[in-house]
């Protein structure tokens, strides 16, 4: 199986075949609007407009699934990033990326690149002590942790790159910048 066998279903309810991405960048990311990382929003908007003619699609999946933080519905939720954010990149319908209901995508995904923890600084310290608490384990299972989990897949369908939420939104950029 590769990247391309896989499809995300769009808030009408028609399938995207990531097959019709061949060839492109792709940043795979579940999202929220109630989060404090929310306003990564304005940063992935930037990176989508640097470089989506140059080949980058955003496949933006919105999750529900980290403290409730996506209460809306897919409408609620697309006039939300496109009101305060102006985003331009399409969103999917709201998903689960962890658990049994988990889109094949983030299964596939996780399996591609695990979790090699929140890096440093006072966000990162912050979500290790919340996760602690939530999942003792967390350090050694490759689930999505929260809300902005990024993920990069080159032009050749590799999954190169997965980026906490807490990582650096320059370093996000720097990564598909280098892909391009």
């Amino acid at each position: 199986m590769s990247i391309y066998d896989y499809t995300v279903t769009r808030p009408d309810g028609s399938e995207l075949s990531l097959s019709d991405y061949r060839g492109k960048v792709l940043l795979v990311v579940n999202t929220a609007t109630g989060c404090g990382f929310t306003p990564q929003y304005e940063d992935l908007e930037k990176i989508y407009e640097e470089y989506h003619d140059k080949g980058l699609e955003i496949i933006d999946v919105p999750c529900n699934q980290f403290a409730g933080q996506t209460p809306g519905t897919d409408e609620e939720i697309h006039e939300f990033c496109t009101l305060h954010y102006n985003t331009q990149f399409p969103q999917m319908k709201k998903s689960d990326v962890n658990g049994e209901n988990a889109l094949p995508l983030f299964q596939y995904l996780k399996s591609q690149k695990g979790f090699e923890g929140f890096g440093k600084g006072m966000k990162a310290m912050a979500m290790g002590a919340m996760l602690s608490k939530i999942d003792k384990n967390y350090k050694t299972n490759p689930d999505i942790k929260w809300n902005f989990t990024k993920f990069v897949v080159d032009r050749d369908g590799n999954v190169v790159a997965r980026f906490e939420p807490t990582a650096d939104m320059k370093d996000v950029a720097a990564c598909v910048g280098s892909l391009i």
